[in-house]
């Protein structure tokens, strides 16, 4: 099993940077060797990792830390598409966030990555028929993060959330691969409706900071929703939207709004 795990890691190239990167910080701040030992060079893998980090931030004295490592470490065996799906979060954080310089930093210090890594364990258990360990995954990260997302919420691959202070995601809703989203934004409902209730976030959609999509409504593909807009009806693909209510300024500027994360409102918008 160890050498199986070795060779996993050798042809892992973004695991192997993570290493070569904390090797440098370990060297150039020897106070953090204690944190870049236990989080990342004891590991062979980022699986391993991320189940560290996961349990470590979320035992209490309700759970140990070493029974939300086995449950993590049992999520990411049972479905090698989590790690998939962590590394593609982590690949965005990098490439997105002007202030994420090495690519073990989200890992280490950035609590939307770390909070996106829980949910999707907390998924994996509320798929499996354990929701109650899922609410509890659900409650320890809204405390430890201040993130709340319901462990039913679909979430694609290739998630930033950036400074991911306040964020909420309700039970129903659906948010496609390479989304980018900064603080404070809710994908909720408009009231006590049940079923499906909550917003449907296409692929490469870019949502800034404050904004509030509420209701079980559909946000077209790489569209740009402005901050602090309220988004109450649908937002064809390609578009940009401002305002309360929000309305339809333009068109979103670039084809991959959510990789550019260009945010200004320009003199050609309506």
């Amino acid at each position: 099993m160890g050498e199986t795990k070795l060779k996993l890691t050798e042809i892992d190239p973004v695991w192997s940077r993570i290493c070569e990167e904390a090797e440098t910080a370990v060297q150039d701040e020897p106070l953090l060797g204690g944190l870049v030992h236990s989080s990342i060079l004891h590991h062979r893998s980022l699986a391993s990792a991320l189940a560290y980090r996961i349990s470590l931030k979320l035992a209490s004295a309700e759970m140990s830390e070493q029974l939300l490592r086995e449950l993590s470490d049992e999520a990411f065996a049972a479905e090698p598409d989590l790690v998939d799906a962590a590394r593609a979060d982590l690949v965005a954080v990098f490439e997105r966030d002007a202030a994420c310089h090495r690519l073990m930093q989200p890992i280490l210090y950035f609590k939307g990555f770390q909070a996106v890594q829980a949910y999707r364990v907390g998924h994996w258990l509320w798929r499996q028929g354990r929701k109650d360990l899922a609410y509890f995954f659900q409650m320890r990260v809204s405390e430890m993060f201040g993130i709340d997302i319901h462990p039913a919420a679909r979430i694609g691959r290739g998630i930033m959330i950036d400074h991911a202070h306040s964020i909420v995601v309700g039970e129903t809703a659906v948010v496609g691969d390479n989304v980018s989203m900064l603080h404070s934004v809710t994908l909720g409902g408009t009231g006590k409706e049940d079923h499906d209730r909550h917003p449907k976030i296409g692929n490469g959609v870019l949502i800034g900071a404050g904004a509030k999509v509420l209701g079980n409504i559909q946000i077209g593909h790489c569209s740009r929703i402005a901050a602090g807009s309220v988004v109450l009806a649908d937002v064809p693909p390609m578009k940009t939207v401002a305002g309360v209510p929000a309305r339809i300024v333009g068109e979103a500027g670039c084809s991959q709004p959510a990789i550019t994360m260009d945010q200004l409102l320009r003199d050609n918008f309506q």
